[in-house]
């Protein structure tokens, strides 16, 4: 699962390395496991699910990954604004992927939710990606 954690590490830093959604956050504000008392808003790393994708003479492997968007603002239009930020970042973007070639990076869907025992807005937006092993 080395290519899981690879895929992980190349979405964080594509994140992070895009300018206009680092500001809307208020900085750098994208994490696999948000630490507490965190100001909001913010990203983290969501359920990977990860499948074989493999042809009668290639291997791969078919991702879906959710990024999660988290606000306290009234309303949803703050979560609605990161997720767009986040879907630019990401969506069909030329990632670079350690060890393997990323044949796809595609958004798929977003569900916005308020988590009324939280008092939080939560975006979630689902991605798919496949990869092969780089010879």
């Amino acid at each position: 699962m080395r290519s899981a954690l690879e895929l992980q590490k190349t979405v964080h830093a594509a994140l992070l390395g895009h300018a206009p959604l680092v500001a809307r956050l208020g900085g750098s504000r994208v994490h696999d496991h948000a630490p507490a008392r965190l100001d909001f808003p913010y990203l983290t790393l969501g359920r990977v699910s990860i499948a074989d994708h493999s042809t009668s003479t290639e291997t791969g492997e078919e991702f879906l990954l959710t990024v999660n968007v988290w606000s306290q603002a009234k309303g949803k239009r703050e979560t609605y604004e990161i997720a767009a930020l986040a879907r630019a970042a990401l969506d069909d973007a030329p990632l670079a992927v350690a060890g393997q070639s990323l044949s796809m990076f595609r958004f798929e869907a977003l569900e916005v939710r308020f988590d009324a025992s939280a008092g939080v807005h939560h975006g979630a937006l689902r991605f798919r990606a496949v990869t092969e092993p780089q010879p």
